[in-house]
Parts: C-alpha cells; structure tokens; sequence
C-alpha cells in the first residue's frame, strides 16, 4: 500500500484522516504537540504531559467503524455539568491515565490505538516540552498556542514568524515516517497555531526534503482573524514554504461560493472570511493547483471528509 503521511492537527487533520480511511492506504499522522488551551492546557499543567487534545481527534478520526461506536463516541465525550471534570474530555483523561501507566505519551498513543482499533497510526511530531510562540510585526512576542490562536493582543498585527521554545526535535519514528513517504499531506488547519508548528521542529523541514514523496497542501477555507487576517490561498502556500523548506507538488484549494449568508455572516462576525482563491499568483509559485468545491457547510464551514480524500488518493 502507499504510505501517507499527514502533517497538522486539530479539526482539520481529524477532516482529512476520516476520509482516507477508507481508502487501502498505509497512513501516519503526525501531529502538532504544542496545544495549551483548554482541557488539554489543563492537563498539561498539572501533569505535566505533552498535550494530549490533538492526538485524541487523530485517534477518533482513525478508528475503526462498526456497528457499535460507543469507545469512538466515549473518547469525543466532553463533561460539561458544573463538577470539578468541566470542560474535561474523557479522550484527554484517558490518554493522561495511560501516560501514568505506560511511562510515557508513545506508549499511551500506540495503547489507545490498539483499544481503538485505528487504521494506521499516530505519532507525535516531537515528544519535546515546549512552547509555541509568536513574534509580531511591532517585536512583540506572544507565548502560548492558545495566547496565537485566541489573541489577546491586536489581531491586526501580523505574525512574522513562529518557533517554539525551547527547541523540540522531531520524534525518531516521525522523521522516519516522513522521509519513506510515498505522499505527504500538509493541512488543512490554523496556520500558525496548528499547521507550522510541525515544521518549525527541528529536523522536519530536513526529513521534507530528503523525501521524495509528492507533497500536497490543502488550503484552508476562512481566514483567521489573529494569524491570517486578509490572506490568500497564494499567502498560504508562501507561509508553508517558507517553513517547509521544500517544493510543495500540488495546493488543493476551494473554489466554490459559500452560499449560506447567514452563516457567513457568523464568520464576519468572528472577522473570518472565505480564503481567495487567485489561481494566478498560486501558478506563479511553481504549485500545481487543484481547484474544486471541496466544502460542506450544514452548521459550520468546513472541508468535506470525502471529497478531499478522492482528490489526495487521485493524486
């Protein structure tokens, strides 16, 4: 089988994972390890764990679905009752609890994907403790994933550039995954809080371009206010590489009209607006672009699990 390897974290590899799934294909997802808001940033604190949230959806996305998904549905279930476990989510718990049994953070990943049952398999893009932080363009630095991802400075400012601190270095079985790749996939997700963070690792951007698999970006669909206020899909693809350090084969981006109004408008309220697909200034990058209506919005705005998968797998 091809070996894949996606590169994120959050909602959009979750996306991504769902949908490749089903398809006869050796995957690996890496994911980003420097999450430190929530129920995540909770745990991190008083354990003293690499953050667990991320791993936990790159799980969910990766089981196996049958008749009954109550351990799929168990590990999503977040306490929301006013107890001491608000806000808490079981899958986050249960990972911490196995770190404590297992020793250490791999050994609980590869514990719960066998409990799972995952098609492929999850790993960490370093099992370093550090921190993302964020350098803005008046030298202000922000620390903190969730201090990126929720600013609380001016969201006008923009990034110039991410690193973590202190310097993590990317987990042996990762690097190795990324160099044997048949095709790698970066994104979808927050650039600078989800996405990046992977690349900045040191010895990431070297495994990226010893591969020699073909590499694919998926684009986001809505900008992000704090991190891509006013980008393009062409903005994107300069960020990624930049970071990555290497030749992007292919950008899969949206170029189908959002039609829900009001949904929009929820978005505008958020200062999030539809990524512009300029198909122009993306050729002028050197990507092969990709241009499809990849997006399903029944309540939120996302990418569609099934059609991004036909698109990587035609590939």
């Amino acid at each position: 089988m091809k070996k894949i390897v996606v590169i994120g974290g959050g909602t959009g590899s979750f996306t991504v994972l769902r949908g490749l799934k089903k398809y006869p294909l050796d995957i690996t997802a890496v994911i980003s390890m420097f999450d430190s808001g929530g129920s995540t940033g909770m745990l991190r604190d008083e354990f003293g764990i690499l953050p667990p949230g991320d791993v936990r959806r790159a799980l969910v996305a990766l089981a196996h679905e049958n008749g009954d998904n109550a351990l799929r549905e168990l590990f999503n279930f977040r306490f929301e009752s006013d107890c001491s476990l608000h806000g808490h989510s079981f899958g986050n718990l249960f990972l911490m609890a196995l770190t404590k049994i297992t020793g250490n953070e791999v050994a609980a990943i590869k514990k719960a994907s066998k409990l799972l049952n995952i098609k492929g398999r999850v790993l960490p893009v370093s099992i370093d403790h550090a921190n993302l932080g964020a350098e803005l363009e008046n030298g202000h630095t922000v620390v903190g994933e969730t201090n990126i991802d929720i600013p609380k400075h001016d969201g006008n400012l923009k990034i110039k550039r991410v690193f973590v601190m202190p310097p993590a270095r990317v987990y042996s079985e990762t690097k190795q995954a990324i160099e044997d790749a048949d095709v790698i996939v970066i994104g979808p997700g927050d650039l600078y809080s989800s996405v990046i963070p992977n690349l900045v690792v040191e010895g990431v951007s070297e495994a990226l371009a010893k591969s020699k698999a073909v590499k694919i970006y998926i684009c986001n669909l809505m900008t992000k206010w704090g991190e891509t206020n006013g980008f393009t899909a062409a903005d994107h693809v300069r960020e990624i590489v930049k970071y990555a350090k290497c030749k992007i084969d292919y950008v899969v981006c949206n170029n189908h009209e959002v039609t829900d109004k009001k949904l929009l408008q929820k978005y505008a309220e958020e200062k999030a607006y539809p990524v512009r697909f300029d198909e122009a200034e993306l050729k002028k990058l050197g990507v092969k672009v990709i241009g499809d209506n990849v997006i399903t919005e029944p309540v939120l705005i996302r990418h569609d699990s099934e059609k991004l998968a036909k698109i990587v797998v035609g590939l």
